[in-house]
């Protein structure tokens, strides 16, 4: 690899185009610069500068290296800079995994207050659906997990805490069957129609849905926000989060419909192994432990306020 003063008197000249205005951009002599053009070229075997004009260019080849030697230099600069950083306890990379419950808008005020810290560690937020979510921390596809449902399951080292409780509305589009149907709605009447689910996104079990009974036609979509259009136009059934949807409801878009099966709450967790626990993930399990900003997460942005 090229060092720093090897790449000096080159990156002048390929600057310059000039032998005597790379010299004086360096401070050095002309004849100090036109023996280091050759020192290079004798370790690469190979023409770097064009000296048949006027001007002083590079060949192709000199092109190549110039473009691979920035590059390398680059690289080898932000592996330095990695280093450091995992000697000052931060991360090289968090990869953080949200239940797709939660909605990404909500976490934004987050990463904003992290790269504040100029940490450099390299963030990755991506998101999974029910036995998906729990399933990403078992198998290493995150280092912390966040809206997690249903009660942990056994991983090692595993450790969590509650984020809040999530409440659950049945509704259905004003022009759907079930708006005029009276309350409250048993098992039987609800089966009748097609129910609209988040499709799990677990990768080694069969999943789980929530609101569905037994033999009951569903359209299955891809998320929470998905959902919700698909009830609002009247597609199908189904439990929605009561926050998220309140203005909805409000307007009439949506009814509320009374069960015969209540749903319980769910409650939400934020998840992560405690084996590993640098300085990033330590910041962000100590901002999703403020009650405010739990808050936010659980109940989301209304869809229609």
């Amino acid at each position: 690899m090229l060092s720093d003063k090897e790449l000096a008197p080159f990156d002048a000249i390929r600057e310059t185009d000039s032998l005597s205005r790379a010299a004086a951009r360096l401070g050095r002599a002309p004849s100090t610069i036109s023996h280091a053009a050759r020192q290079l070229e004798t370790r690469f075997d190979a023409l770097l500068f064009d000296r048949r004009r006027y001007r002083l260019q590079l060949t192709p080849a000199g092109h190549l290296l110039a473009d691979e030697a920035a590059r390398l230099m680059l690289d080898v600069d932000r592996l330095t800079q990695r280093v450091k950083q995992i000697v000052s306890g931060w991360e090289d990379r968090l990869w953080i995994v949200c239940d797709e419950i939660l909605e990404f808008e909500t976490f934004l005020p987050v990463v904003q207050a992290f790269d504040a810290l100029d940490s450099g560690v390299t963030l990755r937020i991506t998101h999974e659906v029910l036995s998906g979510t729990w399933e990403a921390l078992r198998d290493g596809r995150a280092d912390l997990i966040v809206g997690a449902t249903n009660e942990p399951p056994a991983i090692p080292g595993l450790r969590w805490f509650e984020l809040g409780v999530m409440d659950w509305v049945f509704a259905v589009a004003s022009r759907h069957p079930l708006a005029r149907a009276d309350e409250p709605l048993k098992r039987e009447q609800i089966a009748a129609h097609r129910a609209v689910v988040v499709a799990d996104s677990s990768r080694t079990s069969a999943g789980r849905a929530y609101g569905m009974l037994g033999g009951q036609r569903t359209l299955a979509v891809p998320s929470m926000r998905a959902k919700i259009l698909a009830q609002r136009q009247g597609l199908g059934t189904g439990w929605l989060p009561r926050q998220r949807v309140a203005g909805l409801l409000k307007r009439g878009e949506l009814i509320e419909k009374k069960t015969a099966d209540p749903r319980e709450p769910n409650v939400l967790y934020v998840a992560w192994r405690g084996d590993h626990e640098g300085r990033a993930l330590t910041w962000w399990i100590e901002q999703l432990r403020q009650a405010r900003l739990a808050k936010r997460l659980v109940d989301g942005i209304d869809f229609a306020p």
